[in-house]
């Protein structure tokens, strides 16, 4: 049996998690998160992109992502393909690094834009990695916290649902973050 295709909206955000292997880990040390940043980077000159958010964790990733001009299916593809050959030149093995096809869910609302960049940001949390999110390093967080650019984040995305100035915006999305999620 086939797979079923993928639906692109351009128009549309889509919350997308990958994971590694037989849940192996797929960021061993600093160097590989730092690689990944870079294979973002690299890809969004390639294929376009607008990031909302970030979370690379030990065994998974998670991207709230919109791609306009291709199918966000081709640039997972750029991602997860350059990623593995990376993964698997620098650890010396072949085959899968990656589980599966990933996941994603188109986000069909701005409170659905919210939800996912909170429970992308608290993911560390809930793992008990950090206590709180801005101490996780290898999230968009503490980009929302303290910078007001970022040259792969579009955060005007996910703050632009507040209101007042920059900073009134940051300190709402704060105490959104923080507050207990609806599951």
């Amino acid at each position: 049996m086939g797979r079923k295709k993928r639906m692109w909206d351009p128009d549309s955000f889509y919350h997308v998690v990958c994971r590694g292997n037989r849940r192996d880990a797929l960021f061993k040390d600093d160097s590989n998160f730092k690689i990944f940043l870079r294979i973002l980077q690299q890809t969004n000159k390639k294929a376009p992109f607008e990031l909302a958010s970030y979370c690379l964790m030990t065994n998974h990733f998670h991207l709230q992502i919109r791609s306009k001009d291709q199918p966000v299916s081709k640039v997972m593809s750029f991602i997860n393909k350059r990623y593995a050959d990376y993964y698997n030149t620098k650890n010396r093995i072949t085959g899968h690094v990656f589980e599966k096809r990933y996941y994603d869910k188109l986000i069909a609302s701005k409170q659905g834009m919210l939800e996912v960049s909170r429970y992308i940001h608290l993911n560390p949390v809930d793992a008990n990695m950090v206590m709180h999110p801005q101490s996780y390093p290898w999230s968009s967080y503490r980009y929302y916290m303290h910078t007001s650019r970022h040259h792969l984040l579009t955060m005007a995305i996910i703050l632009d649902y507040f209101s007042g100035d920059a900073w009134e915006k940051r300190r709402k999305y704060q105490e959104f973050v923080g507050r207990e999620r609806v599951e």
